[in-house]
């Protein structure tokens, strides 16, 4: 999904054509020559490529004439998409679209070869070179239509086009995002040669506004629960940093410092940007393979970076708690067309009770949909859901003071023989007594190693003093608890010994 080349091209009556602005991306043409192979036709210099196109449009002294390659009956003409012949081979699919007397054209890259021509439908390039022009074309016409401020425009479009399609490749071409970066990005020309300093092509542009830092440690922890003696539960947590650096310059420096507590758990298995500039060695090789050592480093783990402009992951990790947040235990047995279930979750005493949301989701499989429930929980309510495969317990943002809750009830199923009407989900796995509880939860301003960053300990060197900005949160993933009276998988190694609730 990259694009070869662009053009703009300038049709303003009583004066020649001309090519107001262009760009090629080298990277890319190296790969269409492999692609292409024998089909392969050079991007040529603009003066050339203007005259071909003109030729092809009919908009030249020569357009009286019959051209074969234009006129042909054999050739099949495609709205906006062209076969533009230059010297001895051809460029296709040129893309051309115009507004205010402007073309707009694209040369998108074919990852295959040329001859025979491939159907426009199969080629990922074409939708992606329309959405580049698309948008080119809604910035440019965000001008009053005067030549000064269409050259201004123009004289954005290196800075514009870095953000909008990096080293060729369409990322993000909407008419809001052109509009955003119109405010907020400079373009390089306006930068003085005092303060001229070489931009890298992974940083589209420079941001102009209110500084500010943003930094958020998020943890995820997985579980498998199974309250049985001869399977282990298992729980694995990994954490992400994100980071959001809003700062002027062209090459800001950031350190941003992950710290623990004393009795924290050492993070593990870390993962950097590429934006990080150094790092300690030592604190890459700690691994979750190797056994626990007491003497794992323990922080602070410092990462010194110049960010890009979006939101992008600073680092990953992951870490051998001790135990997994909550504890729990499902029983599930059938008598003739209903089921008795029993849920059981005890919040651990040192995790945070303070929850943005928490719910327990109870689904059942291949049994048709849900006619009676009589249930009981000893907090938060219970629900079932619209399509009547779903038991929703919304436990709620606290655990009552004794840390502990419990579902206990029956639930039926219309009698063998019945006709059942509407469409129920199915697993092939989940047959019989294999089932689950599935728990889903968000604790802000927590996190399980106690990894955290001090706003104090951010170190920005930019011109301007930022606002600095820091979070965390523990959220669920994929946090399953399994019927102890049916069949469940079971991991093949474990990640961390068992606790029993008790």
């Amino acid at each position: 999904m990259s694009v070869r080349a662009v053009w703009l091209v300038g049709l303003e009556r009583g004066e020649e054509a001309s090519v107001k602005f262009s760009r090629r991306y080298p990277t890319v043409e190296k790969r269409a020559r492999i692609f292409n192979s024998k089909s392969y036709t050079e991007v040529p210099e603009d003066r050339i490529f203007l005259n071909a196109l003109l030729v092809e449009l009919g908009m030249t002294d020569l357009d009286k004439n019959f051209v074969e390659h234009r006129d042909s009956c054999c050739r099949i003409n495609r709205t906006s998409v062209y076969e533009v012949a230059v010297g001895d081979g051809v460029l296709w699919p040129v893309l051309v679209m115009t507004q205010n007397a402007i073309f707009y054209a694209c040369l998108p890259l074919v990852e295959q070869s040329l001859t025979p021509h491939p159907p426009l439908i199969n080629l990922r390039g074409i939708s992606a070179a329309f959405a580049l022009l698309t948008g080119l074309m809604a910035f440019l016409n965000m001008a009053q239509r005067n030549e000064s401020e269409i050259a201004t425009k123009v004289a954005q479009l290196p800075a514009m086009l870095m953000h909008a399609c990096p080293l060729g490749t369409p990322t993000d071409t909407d008419f809001g995002l052109m509009q955003t970066l119109s405010g907020s990005l400079v373009p390089q020309s306006v930068i003085s040669s005092a303060q001229a300093q070489k931009q890298p092509a992974w940083k589209p542009g420079i941001y102009k506004g209110k500084p500010q830092v943003n930094v958020c440690v998020t943890e995820q922890i997985r579980s498998m629960q199974y309250d049985k003696k001869d399977v282990i539960d298992v729980w694995q947590e990994y954490g992400t940093v994100k980071c959001k650096c809003d700062l002027e310059g062209i090459m800001p420096n950031v350190t941003v410092s992950l710290n623990l507590p004393i009795n924290g758990s050492p993070l593990q298995d870390i993962l950097v940007h590429p934006c990080v500039s150094a790092v300690d060695s030592s604190i890459l090789t700690f691994n979750s393979v190797d056994d626990v050592d007491d003497s794992l480093f323990n922080g602070p783990y410092k990462f010194p970076f110049t960010p890009p402009l979006d939101v992008f992951k600073l680092c990953y990790y992951t870490s051998q708690v001790p135990i997994p947040p909550i504890l729990g235990f499902y029983q599930m047995k059938e008598e003739e067309q209903q089921l008795k279930i029993a849920v059981n979750l005890k919040l651990h005493e040192s995790v945070k009770n303070g929850f943005e949301y928490c719910e327990a989701h109870i689904p059942f499989f291949n049994r048709g949909p849900i006619v009676h429930t009589e249930c009981k929980v000893s907090h938060g309510q219970l629900e079932v859901s619209r399509e009547k495969s779903l038991l929703v317990w919304v436990i709620g943002q606290k655990f009552p003071k004794s840390l502990e809750v419990f579902l206990t009830g029956t639930v039926m199923f219309p009698g063998f023989g019945v006709a059942n009407h509407s469409v129920q989900p199915t697993d092939p796995f989940c047959t019989g007594l294999t089932a689950y509880v599935k728990l889903y939860f968000r604790i802000p301003d927590y996190t399980l190693t106690g990894c955290y960053v001090d706003q104090h300990s951010v170190q920005v060197y930019s011109s301007a003093k930022p606002r600095i900005i820091t979070s965390k949160e523990l959220l669920s993933s994929e946090y399953y608890i399994w019927n102890s009276r049916g069949d469940a998988p079971v991991a093949s190694r474990p990640l961390i010994s068992s606790c029993n609730l008790e």
